[in-house]
């Protein structure tokens, strides 16, 4: 997969969400109700992250190929290439994956 071009602005966040196959945890396999939230993808570009009232630039805390759990209905979808990504907000972010 090419990278596309497109460069988020402020504390925007490109990523891919990663494709799941039938989860299970020891043992048990997880209903695709339990599956709703929330989901895994890949962040695919960083903005540079936002100002603060001093004019002072926050960076972001994710960097570009890190996996983060974000929330099922966060962010817009866009298409890029024929590729579907969504660009979301630092906030939107649950968690990084180890």
């Amino acid at each position: 997969m090419a990278q596309p071009s497109i460069k988020p602005l402020s504390d925007r966040i490109l990523v891919k969400l990663v494709e799941e196959g039938e989860v299970r945890k020891g043992g048990i396999i997880i209903p695709d109700s339990a599956k709703e939230k929330p989901q895994e993808a890949k962040v695919i570009a960083v903005g540079p992250g936002k100002l603060d009232e001093a004019g002072k630039r926050l960076p972001v805390d994710v960097k570009v190929g890190e996996k983060v759990l974000i929330s099922k209905y966060g962010g817009t979808e866009v298409k890029i290439d024929g590729d579907t990504y969504q660009i979301l907000r630092e906030d939107d972010i649950l968690a990084v994956l180890a």
